[in-house]
């Protein structure tokens, strides 16, 4: 095996992420110049938040019940069944409500975005828009990036919501845990950096998985199966870097 083989798949790997670096910074000052296109930016914020709300909403309160079941035969044995509530509301605000929103919105809207763009790409419609001296990154990829930036904590806290709401329907009236002790344990042990911190990690995934399907479409080549290989590429790699931010930021903020 050559030198040029074994370095090739690193150049390329740092290539694509100076590349994504530039689109960031990009994105990062063209928001705000004028015109700040909100219309576009209301648009995105209706496709990547209210249409996800169905998959927030199975996906928050599912968690939050299996939370309250597993946690419940494991503090059973300790007669601990007063710290399920604590326990859902912490792993939900902290972890599960903004890594698995981030996950399930990448997924859904991300994978989106990457088509709808790398069709675009395809049928040179982004060649279009240069002609006709519009910037493609402020047209396409600001209003996404932005969007993605302030609904995910909006989507977060619904799902933090939810799951805390399937933990006490699971735990309180399925399973008869004290409802005075799974309360006043929220309410005394849950604090506001545990919820803030949860929604500043929400607001990075959004900008991650948001700019990783923009790029991935904005750099599509070979017609109709580049379109498929981008939006694949997209899908697993914002999941991938939600993950490793995830880890990043909790060692940073907690």
């Amino acid at each position: 095996m050559s030198i040029y083989s074994i370095s090739s798949p690193l150049r390329k790997f740092i290539t694509e992420l100076g590349l994504a670096g530039l689109m960031f910074f990009e994105c990062v000052l063209l928001a705000f110049k004028r015109p700040l296109k909100i219309n576009y930016i209301v648009k995105q914020m209706e496709f990547v938040g209210v249409k996800s709300l169905p998959v927030v909403f199975l996906t928050g309160t599912f968690t939050g019940m299996v939370l309250a079941l597993q946690t419940y035969y494991g503090f059973r044995k300790f007669g601990a069944e007063g710290l399920i509530g604590i326990t859902v509301a912490l792993s939900m605000t902290r972890e599960l409500g903004p890594v698995l929103t981030g996950l399930m919105v990448a997924g859904r809207a991300g994978s989106a975005m990457a088509a709808e763009i790398g069709t675009m790409r395809v049928t040179e419609q982004i060649d279009a828009l240069v002609v006709m001296s519009l910037n493609p990154i402020k047209y396409l990829v600001v209003p996404r990036v932005v969007a993605s930036f302030f609904m995910l904590p909006v989507l977060t806290i619904i799902s933090d919501f939810l799951g805390i709401a399937g933990g006490y329907l699971i735990a309180v009236k399925l399973l008869d845990v004290n409802e005075g002790a799974f309360l006043n344990r929220i309410y005394k042990y849950l604090e506001f950096q545990d919820i803030y911190m949860g929604l500043v990690k929400a607001a990075c995934f959004g900008v991650i998985f948001s700019l990783v399907s923009c790029y991935k479409g904005f750099y599509t080549r070979g017609g109709a199966e580049g379109v498929g290989r981008s939006t694949t590429e997209a899908v697993v790699i914002s999941c991938v870097a939600i993950l490793v931010a995830d880890y990043v930021l909790t060692s940073l903020l907690f």
